[in-house]
């Protein structure tokens, strides 16, 4: 029967198909590894389907309209077993190609432009029961010029892979280190739902789990934070300051954590719930209103702390909780603009 470790195996020429991505070929593939009865839960605004062949219909086939070069990029390729038994394999990458077709009513733009992912495959004797994924969509708007969203506060630009380089090579070096590296990331979050309502920041003991070096490198819409003061700066602060009530309802919610050497992920749909409340979180008003975050992630060790931490979180599903249309205002926005197919006219040379 296979086990995690071979799951990536079994996932492996999917991966290598969508590097050269040939739709016939790619669909094949995802029909043989999918069960048909599999539920992908996907980003805002696909959401839930059912089925490989659906999959592809809904989301690759129209992707791949748009961008006729698309690749992917896997940076990031880890498997490993949950404290309940389950099996995944979460893989962290870019889709990337040349935009020359409107996707999702985003304008084209006719260069090269990058698409960060999260994906999370569940196995049950070798084939896929279960999918979560997050596609950074509004990253591809915000390469279009095509912004609908509040500024970001921290750092916009093309994520990096591990500093490592190990991120398709991740293995477990000694036994149970994987464990132990899911076990202080879980230490961490313990101590990051402390504050505020048992103290000030110094509760969250940052300089005991983080790197002084840190990477944090937030969805399009919240951005990249650099150090313990960059993220607490970009990030923290204002999504405490919003949200005070973090961590208070773990207990109505299902994720769960994995480990593989140095490396630590997390699956759950959704696994945060808190109210927006103060001064509001991304230009949202403070309604009083509850919210669920869909957030899949990704953490690295290095000399026993985190050096880097890979987070997307579903925006566009914020947005549509508290009842903005990101979809409609990206129209809006974009109105005036080129929406048709670009081609290309090679003259002399």
């Amino acid at each position: 029967m296979p086990n995690s470790a071979d799951n990536k195996a079994i996932l492996a020429p999917l991966l290598r198909a969508m590097h050269d991505f040939e739709g016939h070929h790619v669909k094949s593939l995802l029909q043989g590894v999918i069960d048909d009865h599999a539920v992908a839960h996907l980003c805002f605004p696909f959401n839930d389907i059912v089925g490989p062949k659906s999959l592809y219909e809904t989301c690759y086939a129209p992707l791949l309209l748009a961008m006729p070069d698309l690749e992917r990029r896997d940076l990031i390729v880890m498997s490993g077993t949950t404290s309940e038994g389950n099996e995944w394999v979460g893989c962290a990458g870019h889709y990337l190609g040349t935009f020359v077709a409107p996707w999702l009513d985003i304008p084209p733009t006719g260069c090269m432009t990058h698409m960060r992912f999260h994906e999370f495959f569940r196995f049950e004797q070798g084939k896929i029961v279960e999918i979560q994924a997050i596609w950074d969509i509004p990253e591809v708007m915000l390469q279009a010029q095509a912004w609908p969203l509040s500024p970001s506060l921290g750092w916009e630009g093309f994520i990096p892979g591990p500093a490592s380089q190990d991120g398709l090579n991740i293995i477990d070096k000694h036994q149970g280190q994987g464990e132990a590296s899911a076990q202080h990331v879980l230490d961490m979050l313990d101590h990051l739902t402390l504050h505020p309502k048992h103290g000030g920041p110094e509760v969250m003991q940052l300089q005991r789990f983080w790197h002084p070096r840190m990477n944090w490198y937030g969805p399009a819409g919240i951005g990249t934070a650099r150090g313990i003061e960059g993220f607490r700066n970009w990030h923290q602060i204002p999504f405490l300051n919003a949200m005070p009530d973090r961590g208070s309802h773990d207990h109505e919610l299902d994720f769960h954590f994995f480990g593989e050497g140095e490396y630590v992920a997390v699956t759950g749909w959704p696994n945060m719930k808190q109210t927006i409340t103060h001064g509001g979180w991304l230009g949202i008003a403070p309604t009083g209103q509850e919210i669920s975050l869909r957030s899949l992630d990704f953490w690295r060790m290095d000399s026993g702390l985190i050096r880097e931490n890979w987070v997307l979180v579903d925006l566009l599903d914020v947005y549509q909780q508290v009842g903005i249309d990101v979809f409609s205002r990206l129209r809006e926005f974009n109105k005036a603009r080129n929406m048709s197919s670009l081609t290309y006219l090679i003259g002399d040379v």
